[in-house]
């Protein structure tokens, strides 16, 4: 317990001596988990918009005019036993018709009601599991050697830039939560090692009482895990305080549950133990 106690009392200490660079550490700490954890949200949120976009994906398959009626319920059987498609919903010709008076506002097809040109189709939804280009490509491959299709239509381009985007944000992601791992350890690091040279000679001095290595080195490493942790808090309350001033119309920020936050400054606070141990190598050779 009384050890406990010193090393506690060596760690207050440290940042009592040495304020200006406890405040520096935590001060550039922060701005850099505050950073990772901006690109954390936009990654986030765009996910979220992706997802609720591709919610609403469908696919449009259209009959050819010699296909006849009576066999309408017989391809609708057929597609929707594709692997991946979870609705099929038939348009008829009438249906078409009504549906594009609603777009334009006026029925274009007035004295044609015998002559209706307007194409038979079917409006396909997908299972989420099969909501990527190569699948939903597998699907039309599918669909299009069924007698009686003439044509296949959905967003194919958008959905293969919306998937290339989503890598490339992954990547970047992964790229930034690499060089902040650096960072911080490199700078934690640096900041401990330069508080270990002001206060050499005590420690030789602790050393010759007895001291271990492991004894003298605690409160540094504590103070690495109090400086990690306490940046990762201090970002995560300027962003709930800035999300909480900022509004979207058009989309809604997705932010970390508090379980996720809690977890970061857990590692903020081990990247400061790791921190500590480099900051002290030569003191515990």
């Amino acid at each position: 317990m009384t050890k406990l106690i010193f090393m506690f009392k060596e760690l207050l200490r440290n940042l009592y001596r040495n304020p200006g660079t406890a405040f520096v550490s935590i001060l550039s700490l922060t701005l850099l988990f505050l950073l990772f954890e901006l690109f954390w949200i936009a990654a986030e949120t765009s996910d979220r918009f992706y997802s609720d976009l591709l919610s609403n994906f469908q696919m449009h398959v259209y009959v050819s005019e010699t296909f006849p009626d009576k066999e309408i319920d017989s391809l609708t059987e057929k597609i929707i036993s594709v692997a991946g498609v979870s609705e099929v919903s038939y348009v008829s010709r009438e249906s078409a018709r009504i549906e594009l008076a609603g777009i334009v506002g006026t029925d274009l097809l007035v004295g044609y009601d015998d002559i209706n040109p307007l194409p038979r189709s079917f409006v396909i939804a997908f299972d989420k599991m099969y909501l990527h280009s190569s699948s939903i490509a597998d699907i039309e491959s599918t669909i299009i050697k069924l007698k009686g299709i003439s044509k296949i239509d959905y967003s194919r381009q958008w959905l293969e830039k919306a998937e290339t985007t989503r890598k490339i944000i992954l990547n970047i992601g992964m790229i930034l939560g690499g060089l902040t791992l650096f960072t911080t350890v490199v700078s934690s690091a640096n900041n401990i090692r330069l508080m270990t040279r002001t206060r050499a000679h005590g420690f030789w001095q602790m050393r010759l009482l007895g001291a271990g290595r492991i004894f003298i080195a605690l409160p540094f490493i504590m103070e690495g895990f109090l400086i990690g942790f306490l940046s990762a808090a201090l970002s995560w309350l300027v962003i709930t305080y800035g999300q909480s001033k900022i509004s979207f119309t058009q989309f809604e920020l997705v932010l970390p549950t508090l379980k996720e936050m809690g977890l970061f400054c857990l590692a903020a606070g081990g990247l400061g133990i790791m921190s500590g141990l480099l900051g002290l190598r030569k003191l515990l050779k």
